[in-house]
């Protein structure tokens, strides 16, 4: 399984307040003057390890993506061993490993800002990386999900699991009416949050 770099060490503190001013100003909006002194690091330092901010930037996305995503596939195969392979399995292995990633304490709810605004921001060279790295991802979802739905036709399923990105981007973004309490129980709230839009995304991708 994918791991990170050990904490503290340069490359980490660069990534982590990469992250984190990524989070509060987007891509385009962070300087590496900011970056630098957040991370208390030199330009040389930057460039070292990343050799340019949109190679820094893919960084800061493969080094959470790359965890989430073994952990979908691996839940995905279980999902997939059980004949007929059941839906609401296939959207849970797909939902439950990103709203645990809103959980994690070292930087998951700002990595959860990042995402958000890399749906929001045009930019074409983060979109060629995640879709030549994670893309594979998203098509074993869709081909597990066409066993199970065998007359939805290709283009209708692919708007359907858009859709259910989006709903799941807002819901590990904590936006909206049910906004997790700040003396509550987080994994209680989260395990709502993943049982409610399994059962929401099930609904629509089985609507006629």
């Amino acid at each position: 399984m994918p791991t990170m770099a050990a904490p503290f060490s340069t490359k980490e503190r660069i990534l982590d307040a990469a992250e984190a001013l990524f989070a509060e100003h987007g891509f385009a909006g962070t300087s590496l003057r900011q970056l630098t002194g957040s991370a208390e690091v030199n330009i040389a330092a930057v460039n070292y390890h990343f050799g340019s901010k949109d190679n820094l930037v893919a960084e800061v996305f493969r080094r959470r993506m790359d965890v989430m995503s073994h952990a979908r596939l691996e839940q995905l195969s279980r999902a997939r061993a059980h004949t007929p392979v059941a839906l609401d399995e296939v959207l849970r292995a797909f939902i439950e490993p990103a709203l645990a990633l809103s959980l994690d304490r070292q930087g998951g709810s700002a990595f959860v800002r990042v995402l958000a605004r890399a749906y929001a921001e045009r930019n074409e060279r983060l979109r060629k990386f995640l879709s030549d790295h994670y893309g594979h991802v998203l098509r074993e979802f869709a081909h597990a999900l066409t066993q199970c739905l065998p007359h939805l036709d290709k283009q209708t399923l692919h708007w359907r699991l858009d859709f259910l990105a989006g709903a799941l981007t807002y819901a590990m973004a904590d936006f909206g009416m049910l906004r997790r309490s700040g003396d509550g129980d987080e994994h209680t709230h989260c395990a709502r949050a993943a049982n409610e839009l399994v059962t929401f995304a099930a609904a629509g991708f089985r609507a006629a």
